[in-house]
């Protein structure tokens, strides 16, 4: 049965876009990536908007942090490729983790089910890097990587992998605190 989507549920969803929007500026670099590919803790509210409402609160949550973060700071390209790729990016992370912690729901679940999202995110945005992403930016900016192939396996692909778990270390450390509260609220609990 499908929770219906309530002017509160409304407010909740603006209140985690807004936190994740806030999270977004909180960001660094990991040594030895390039310092143009940060790590920053604003998928956390999207994971916790997907549990409470499911995918498309998951989607709109991530929508509006990253319109929220074009508006606000704008794109060196002109065009919001960096805002399209981690729209895309916290997609591919969230959405495994929520349908694989649906059939199992429990803290090793969850852990299981990051792991699953994280794996997700760095196949398949290694995938929109190499097609879509990295020929956005060579055509918007003139910005190449020298040879796409190596940059990606050497970069992006271990880049994102070591994003997952930095961000499922810190989810887990808030998951299993608020566990509970989470199941009485979520689109879960009649499942």
């Amino acid at each position: 049965m499908k929770k219906k989507w309530t002017v509160r549920t409304f407010v909740a969803i603006a209140l985690l876009s807004s936190l994740s929007f806030i999270l977004m500026f909180i960001k660094f670099p990991i040594p030895s990536f390039p310092s143009f590919l940060t790590v920053d803790f604003s998928d956390v509210p999207v994971l916790i908007a997907a549990l409470l409402y499911g995918p498309l609160g998951a989607i709109v949550t991530e929508l509006i942090k990253n319109i929220l973060n074009y508006l606000s700071i704008g794109s060196e390209a002109g065009v919001p490729i960096g805002n399209l790729a981690n729209f895309f990016a916290g997609i591919l992370f969230v959405l495994p983790t929520y349908y694989i912690y649906r059939n199992l729901r429990t803290k090793k679940g969850m852990t299981f089910a990051l792991l699953g999202g994280t794996f997700s995110m760095a196949i398949f945005m290694s995938i929109l890097n190499y097609f879509v992403i990295l020929p956005a930016y060579l055509y918007f900016m003139n910005f190449s990587v020298g040879n796409v192939k190596d940059y990606i396996v050497s970069g992006v692909l271990p880049f994102n992998i070591v994003k997952g778990i930095i961000v499922t270390i810190l989810f887990m450390l808030m998951f299993s605190r608020m566990q509970t509260w989470i199941e009485k609220h979520s689109v879960l609990k009649n499942r």
